[in-house]
């Protein structure tokens, strides 16, 4: 009876592995962005249907690591470059609106298809549009529901925008929410951020890294 419990939980495990697998390879290279969506979407491909098999969130994250450090290497981390240093750019573009840089260009899993998200801060809901059309930026609405804390969600208005030829995504939230991130739909904690100041710093420190490493 021990013996055919061990296996059975053996076999989950093996299953949960290949879903994160198959749902990593799915983001990597179809350009998904939605966790939920592509751990649906492999196991419809793998045909594992059991809840059990099903990987956490986090468990595809490490996988899609995992995927792009052995299959995409250094375009991976050319295009991660490219982006961090459009998001810095963006970042002091929008300061009056306390922005922060957030999503897959910040934690490093961005790929090809990634858009550079941040987190724009203020009260009135409008100033963000009358912005960008002062700027003469075409732009694109849209909304994001978000869980604030435990207690409190909503959904929040978000604009999207191309330049540099990439994608940027701007969630506009109240300015209260500064005092505490957002939580992150991938394990339910507050969400990695970044000022442009923590950006500039992370972009020097890489180099630096990078020069040592090439010397």
């Amino acid at each position: 009876m021990h013996r055919a419990h061990q296996h059975a939980q053996t076999r989950t495990r093996e299953r949960r592995r290949r879903l994160a697998h198959e749902a990593a390879r799915l983001m990597a290279e179809g350009g998904m962005r939605d966790y939920h969506q592509a751990k649906l979407k492999a196991a419809d491909r793998l045909g594992i249907f059991d809840d059990a098999s099903l990987p956490r969130n986090r468990e595809i994250e490490d996988a899609l690591r995992e995927y792009q450090r052995l299959f995409l290497g250094e375009a991976q981390a050319s295009e991660l470059r490219t982006r961090r240093e459009a998001a810095l750019r963006a970042l002091e573009f929008f300061a009056q609106f306390r922005p922060r840089l957030v999503g897959p260009v910040l934690d490093g899993t961005a790929g090809a298809h990634a858009p550079v998200m941040l987190q724009l801060h203020t009260d009135d809901a409008d100033a963000v549009p009358r912005f960008l059309a002062d700027a003469g930026i075409p732009h694109e609405a849209r909304s994001r529901h978000l869980r604030l804390d435990r207690n409190r969600d909503g959904d929040f208005p978000v604009w999207l925008f191309s330049a540099e030829d990439l994608a940027f995504d701007l969630t506009v939230l109240p300015l209260d929410i500064l005092r505490q991130a957002p939580l992150s739909g991938i394990d339910e904690r507050p969400m990695q951020r970044a000022s442009a100041t923590q950006l500039r710093r992370r972009l020097a420190e890489e180099e630096i890294a990078e020069y040592e490493l090439q010397g």
